[in-house]
Order: C-alpha cells, then sequence, then structure tokens
C-alpha cells in the first residue's frame, strides 16, 4: 500500500490513529480542507474517492472552479548568491530562470524520485 490515494488528480493523506482505532486523511497540495476516514483501506478509499466527488459538487454548486493540486507556479526563496549564480548560469545557456529551473527539477526527479513519480519517466 502506498502512502497516497489518487483520484480524478487529486492526491490524499493516508494517516492512522491509535487513539481512535481509524485511517484518515485530507486531500494535499489544495487550499480547501477536505478530509476523510474509514475503519479499514477499502472504506477510506471509498471515502476519499467520495470526498473529492464532494468537493467538485460543491465547487459546481457554489459556481467556483475546483482547486488543482499544484497549480504550476511557486516561489522559492534561495537567497542571494543562488538567484544570482542561477540566473547567470540561466543567461550563460540561453534559457530563462524558469526554464533553468524546470529542468533542474525535472534532473532531480528522474534520479532522486522517478519510482514515486512515474510520470516523469
Amino acid at each position: 500500500m502506498s502512502n497516497q490515494l489518487k483520484y480524478k488528480g487529486y492526491i490524499g493523506s493516508i494517516e492512522a490513529s491509535v487513539e481512535d482505532n481509524c485511517l484518515f486523511g485530507k486531500l494535499l497540495f489544495i487550499r480547501a480542507l477536505v478530509s476523510y476516514e474509514g475503519q479499514t483501506v477499502a472504506q477510506l478509499e471509498a471515502a476519499f474517492r467520495e470526498a473529492v466527488e464532494d468537493y467538485l459538487a460543491t465547487c459546481q454548486t457554489l459556481g467556483q472552479a475546483p482547486e488543482k493540486p499544484c497549480k504550476g507556479s511557486f516561489n522559492v526563496r534561495v537567497g542571494h548568491d543562488l538567484h544570482l549564480a542561477a540566473a547567470l548560469a540561466a543567461t550563460q545557456k540561453k534559457v530563462t530562470l524558469n526554464d533553468l529551473t524546470r529542468q533542474a527539477l525535472n534532473e532531480f526527479l528522474r534520479h532522486h524520485a522517478a519510482d514515486s513519480h512515474p510520470a516523469l519517466g
């Protein structure tokens, strides 16, 4: 069993509460708090899928677009020296700083997280 659930592009956590003798989780990488729980893994997965469906239905009822996990941009605070070095490297390679950062992340994930990120190939 992995430590995450996936459904319709959403990712959910899997946690255990010894005190309450149950499994629980929440949707990851969105601001809205969407949680679920179950007594077994099968119940937890069903509750996760139901929570995603309820979230999508609620957004539709409210006329709001549902949040997408990891919308595709983020701010990174790297400090002056690293920022300057990266900007210079991007200029030398004749690419944008965004492209250099994207290439560096892809390279890192290819070598260090390929098993957990199969979409990266």
